[in-house]
C-alpha cells in the first residue's frame, strides 16, 4: 500500500465498525522483512476477522509457513460491508494485517474452503485485492490462487476462480507409521 493509500485508510478507520479488526499487531503475529524470503502467501479467510480468528486451522497454517526462512505468510480476512464499501470509495485494496500489503502483490494467495456460503466472499476479497476474479483473465506477475480445507474435496464450484487445491486433511504424511493407515500414532492412541 502506498503512502497516500495508507493517508486515507488511517482517516476511514476513524469511520467504520470495529476498526481493531483491520490493524493487526495481535500478540503472536509475525512480521518477515518481505525482501529476506523467497514466497510470499497471502492467506484469507472468506469472512469476518472474529470468525477467521477463531478457526484453529488458520493459526497452525500461518505458524507453520512462517517457521520457513524463506516463506512468509499474512493473514486477510473480508472486511465488513461498510468497510468494503468505504475501501471501493477510496480506492484501497484489500490489504494484509502484517504489512498492509494489497493482496495483488503476493506470490501466492491462499484461501481455505470452510463453508460453501464463504464462496462469494471470496470473489469480492480477489476483486477489493485487484487480482481478476476469472484465472483464465489473470497473466504473469499476477499471484497464483489457491485453496484448500474441506470444501476443496469438491472444487468444481470454484475451477473457474482458483487455480490450484489443495485436496485432504494437510496432515503430515512423512511418518511412515501413518501414511494411509488412518490410525493416530503411539502418544496419541487411547
Amino acid at each position: 500500500m502506498n503512502e497516500q493509500e495508507n493517508a486515507r485508510l488511517e482517516k476511514l478507520l476513524e469511520t467504520v465498525q470495529k476498526p481493531a479488526r483491520y490493524i493487526g499487531g495481535e500478540m503472536n503475529s509475525v512480521r518477515k522483512d518481505w525482501n529476506s524470503v523467497r514466497c510470499t502467501f497471502g492467506f484469507c479467510f472468506a469472512d469476518t476477522y472474529e470468525i477467521g480468528m477463531s478457526h484453529l486451522g488458520m493459526k497452525i497454517l500461518y505458524y507453520l509457513i512462517n517457521q520457513r526462512p524463506d516463506a512468509l505468510c499474512e493473514r486477510l480476512f473480508m472486511p465488513d460491508a461498510d468497510m468494503a464499501d468505504k475501501m471501493r470509495e477510496e480506492h484501497i485494496p484489500l490489504f494484509s494485517l502484517e504489512s498492509r500489503k494489497a493482496l495483488n502483490h503476493f506470490d501466492i494467495v491462499g484461501f481455505t474452503l470452510q463453508y460453501e456460503m464463504s464462496y462469494t466472499n471470496i470473489l469480492e476479497m480477489l476483486d477489493l485485492g485487484r487480482i481478476p476474479i476469472f484465472g483464465k483473465d489473470r497473466k504473469e506477475g499476477d499471484p497464483i490462487v489457491v485453496a484448500g480445507g474441506p470444501c476443496a474435496f469438491n472444487p468444481e464450484n470454484l475451477a473457474y476462480f482458483i487455480d490450484a487445491f489443495m485436496i485432504g486433511d494437510g496432515a503430515d504424511r512423512r511418518d511412515p507409521g501413518r501414511a494411509g493407515s488412518g490410525s493416530f500414532p503411539e502418544r496419541y492412541s487411547p
